[in-house]
């Protein structure tokens, strides 16, 4: 078994990846482990696992077989090491306010804000008008058309319930918009 772990710690440290990936997946029990261990405010499980592995890495990289100890050993103390280091990170006191802090919602979740009462003030007049031009500027027929169309009625509608031939509805509606766009 340690010669195994040997040869595939020798593999993974000229850089084969499949060798680096068995690693992992070996270790992964005692990173996962010691990670449920380092969960903290501001330190959640992921992260933990995160830092697990990057002292799997370190150990990897910084293990020498003349030194007597097993890897397997070797690296379970590295993984530990990062994964507490990361946590007395986390429970600094410099970083408490983030850990117990309440998120900001998104922008999506924010109420917008309505106009204000000069943008009202001034669109009832702009409304006010409107009405006004079309009371004095439009012919009773272009008048009832255009209201028509802006309750959602086609010009198909429109025209059977006027008894009126499509093309008239249309010019109808054609001169009133022009009308109240002209002024």
């Amino acid at each position: 078994m340690q010669k195994i772990t040997n040869d595939l710690l020798a593999l993974a440290q000229n850089g084969d990846e499949a060798a680096v990936a068995a690693l992992i997946a070996r270790m992964m029990p005692a990173i996962r482990k010691g990670a449920a261990a380092a969960t903290a405010p501001g330190l959640d499980f992921e992260d933990a696992v995160q830092e697990g592995l990057i002292g799997l890495f370190e150990a990897m990289h910084r293990y020498d077989t003349a030194a007597g100890m097993a890897f397997a050993s070797f690296a379970a103390a590295c993984i530990t090491h990062a994964q507490q280091d990361a946590r007395r990170a986390a429970l600094r006191k410099k970083h408490a306010p983030l850990n117990f802090s309440v998120p900001l919602p998104d922008a999506k979740e924010l109420p917008q804000p309505g106009p204000d009462p000069e943008e009202q003030a001034i669109a009832s007049e702009q409304y006010a008008a409107t009405i006004e031009r079309m009371q004095t500027e439009l012919s009773p027929l272009e008048r009832s058309v255009l209201l028509a169309t802006l309750n959602g009625q086609t010009a198909a509608q429109i025209a059977q319930e006027k008894q009126l031939a499509p093309k008239a509805v249309a010019n109808a509606l054609a001169r009133a918009r022009r009308k109240l766009r002209g002024a």
